[in-house]
């Protein structure tokens, strides 16, 4: 089979000879060999490993993606970023730590980013009150009168 893991900015991993690869989705963990099943899923935060056809494990830590196997001897992962090394215990801990954190910290980007823009709709949506309260500025100075619906 031929594998490939790609990233948006490269092909980490594109090889020739794999006699299986295991990954896991969130139903759990399966196994792809040769002549399987046209197949699509989501991966995790996690590591896939493949053996090659001379018997050697080899290992790449994903940051999410997805994976697609095409006419049993194709495979491809496009991921947000991927790692590749023949250390499986560093990628489960150095390299996946690093990921769930810049993962942890996107997800805080997104969060604070989401809040400016309610913040922003709400202040905007006091303005436009007509009932206002003190200490905002008169509408009518601002907005026409006449025919305006809100």
């Amino acid at each position: 089979m031929k594998l490939s893991v790609a990233t948006p900015l490269a092909i980490v991993v594109e090889v020739d000879g794999v006699a299986h690869l295991r990954a896991e989705d969130d139903s759990g963990a399966f196994g792809i060999l040769p002549g399987h099943a046209d197949f699509l899923t989501a991966l995790p935060l996690s590591v896939a490993t493949w053996r090659d056809d001379a018997g050697h494990e080899h290992h790449v830590a994903l940051r999410g993606g997805t994976l697609e196997v095409r006419g049993g001897n194709t495979i491809r992962i496009a991921t947000r970023e991927a790692v590749v090394d023949d250390d499986l215990g560093r990628l489960e801990t150095e390299v996946l730590a690093s990921f769930r954190h810049r993962t942890e910290e996107e997800a805080k980007a997104r969060l604070d980013a989401q809040r400016l823009y309610l913040a922003a709709i709400r202040q905007i949506c006091r303005f436009l009150n007509p009932e206002r309260s003190a200490g905002r500025p008169d509408a009518s100075l601002i907005m026409p009168q006449e025919g305006w619906e809100p």
